[in-house]
């Protein structure tokens, strides 16, 4: 757990504190029983709610403005003001510069500063490339093109323990760091390239292996346990309780040594509320490990369709209120985890609002932001929970 305290023990130190209250107030002649105030339930740990804001500098830049009612005027802030305590920002070898391709180190560094300013925590994401890395898509950077695995082992463990140790000397050590970025066909192709389940290659997946252990041994070097840093391998199919235990089950088997389990979720892409809910379930019981839906959205407007969707995937409406909707049913699934192990929920580009000259995937219908810049409902999601008794 690397100095994280449990939410299993939060949770029963909670419920234990519930109950000698209950048992105090019962056998007293003001009880319940006899008209007695009843106290509030148990109060739950916070839940880690917030949204990838990779993009936020580049997009402001290009113009992009943020607001809220109470005339906050920055994103971060707005967000912060709608309950959310964590920012997940994504890092790339040597990215081109091109639209949102611009998060190297010292764009990562100055974003960070930002989110550490704020008071939320950062996730960090490894993605082991110069451009986007995901199930379709894990080039291998420029610099390392024509590399052996063993060079290539090398350079993942200095250059992810070169990126920590920078990150410690700006004081900007993040709290999660995610060996890869939806690793469910491996990473730093063709080397690194695993099949999906069914396949059986023991080569690839050693090799893989290798790359993902040599990941985690970058962080590990760079931190200590006091800095309390989680590491995260991160499967895209939130909604599969198969695909999720073949890739898990074979990460395990590589003995690569990891803390958290992150899922994406897109329910044109991935499935039904129930098919997650199912999944959280299933994985939290076989892997007793903490889990995060670490990306997800759904439209606020329904003039953008995904390619590649399921049939009929909008069980919400696509309006400020559905999306609003569909991230508190997100949040619920979460929190319902058994035995405590969701633990939080990041959404996709929040700050996606169209300006001039940057392709903006969805058309800024995804982002929690209107295109005028205000802040929706949706973002109200994250303090509606950690709020509550």
């Amino acid at each position: 757990m690397r100095g994280w305290p449990s939410r299993v023990t939060v949770r029963i130190a909670s419920l234990a504190l519930v109950i000698a209250t209950a048992c105090t107030t019962a056998c007293s002649a003001d009880g319940p029983d006899n008209g007695g105030p009843i106290g509030p339930g148990p109060v739950l740990p916070p839940l880690l709610l917030g949204g990838d804001i990779s993009a936020l500098t580049r997009l402001e830049q290009a113009g992009a403005t943020y607001r809220t009612s109470a005339g906050v005027s920055n994103a971060i802030a707005a967000l912060r003001l709608h309950g959310a305590n964590l920012f997940r920002l994504r890092i790339f070898l040597s990215p081109n510069g091109d639209e949102v391709q611009v998060n190297d180190l010292p764009y990562t560094i100055a974003l960070a500063k930002r989110v550490q300013a704020s008071g939320a925590q950062l996730l960090l994401d490894f993605h082991y490339s110069d451009t986007w890395a995901d199930p379709a898509h894990q080039v291998t950077p420029a610099a390392w093109a024509g590399l052996g695995i063993d060079s290539l082992e090398a350079q993942v463990e200095r250059y992810t323990k070169q990126v920590m140790d920078t990150l410690r000397v700006e004081g900007v050590v993040p709290r999660i760091v995610q060996v890869g970025n939806e690793i469910d066909g491996g990473l730093l192709w063709p080397v690194g390239r695993i099949g999906g389940a069914g396949d059986s290659d023991s080569t690839s997946f050693a090799d893989f292996g290798r790359l993902v252990r040599a990941g985690v041994r970058g962080v590990r070097t760079a931190t200590t346990a006091a800095d309390s840093v989680r590491v995260m391998i991160h499967y895209s199919g939130g909604a599969s309780i198969g695909g999720t235990q073949w890739f898990y089950d074979l990460v395990q088997a590589q003995n690569v040594p990891f803390d958290l389990i992150g899922l994406s979720y897109y329910p044109w892409w991935h499935g039904t509320i129930q098919q997650l809910r199912d999944n959280l379930t299933a994985t939290a019981n076989r892997y007793g490990k903490d889990i995060m839906v670490v990306e997800t959205s759904y439209p606020w407007r329904d003039d953008w369709v995904p390619s590649g969707a399921l049939p009929s995937p909008w069980a919400w409406p696509r309006t400020s209120d559905g999306q609003a909707t569909f991230l508190r049913d997100v949040i619920a699934a979460v929190d319902a985890t058994p035995s405590g192990r969701g633990i939080g929920v990041v959404w996709w580009y929040p700050e996606a609002i169209v300006v001039p000259g940057v392709f903006m995937w969805g058309g800024g219908s995804l982002a929690l932001f209107d295109p005028s810049g205000m802040i929706l409902p949706a973002a109200a999601r994250f303090q509606l929970r950690n709020a509550r008794p």
